[in-house]
């Protein structure tokens, strides 16, 4: 089994230690890196941190974009992708994922209920779900979110797409650490 993680910001972070003490091999995917048509990573799962949207925390987003098309190819083969809060009130923050996705960003605290039925529930496993910090919540989805708060914001948003999944979030916290392990772990990398 491997585990091994992609980070896409502009620098080492907080986040990579994190995945460390999980037992997660992790490797920087810099902007530059992400839009480079030479960058051959092989990961499980590629992690997009808090912030991506907001010029003023990173330059990830136009990357994202202009990656969009590599980024489909890996989730449709196997990868997983998780993505985080965009922590801009500028529209079309998601615009590069392969489907309708609104992000209201709102800093607030909820109570939420997970969907337990969903293979990705064990997200929040290591919190207590009555009071979590939030730095928005989704619309305008099709679909069925993983978790919502009380008052029925979707906060975390589940998609498969060919053999991977994206899953995207506006839950202001680290994921648990076993959904951590088991999210970024499969028998083989796959080609980013």
């Amino acid at each position: 089994m491997k585990s091994k993680a992609g980070i896409a910001w502009d620098c080492e972070g907080y986040i990579h230690r994190y995945l460390g003490e999980c037992g997660i091999n992790c490797e920087a995917v810099t902007p530059q890196l992400m839009a480079a048509p030479f960058f051959r990573g092989n990961f499980v799962a590629v992690i997009v941190p808090t912030g991506f949207g907001n010029p003023v925390y990173s330059g990830l987003l136009p990357a994202l974009r202009a990656s969009s098309e590599r980024i489909k190819k890996f989730v449709k083969r196997g990868g997983n992708i998780l993505v985080f809060g965009a922590m801009t009130d500028k529209p079309g923050a998601y615009n590069w994922l392969p489907f309708e996705l609104e992000y209201n960003y709102e800093y607030f605290s909820s109570g939420i209920q997970v969907r337990k039925d969903n293979q990705f529930s064990s997200v929040m496993d290591d919190f207590d779900i009555t009071n979590l910090e939030m730095d928005g919540y989704f619309s305008g989805y099709a679909g069925f979110p993983v978790a919502e708060t009380t008052d029925k914001k979707a906060v975390l948003i589940a998609e498969e797409y060919g053999e991977g999944h994206y899953l995207v979030t506006s839950i202001h916290e680290f994921p648990s650490r076993e959904f951590l392990k088991k999210f970024c772990s499969a028998e083989a990398e796959i080609l980013f």
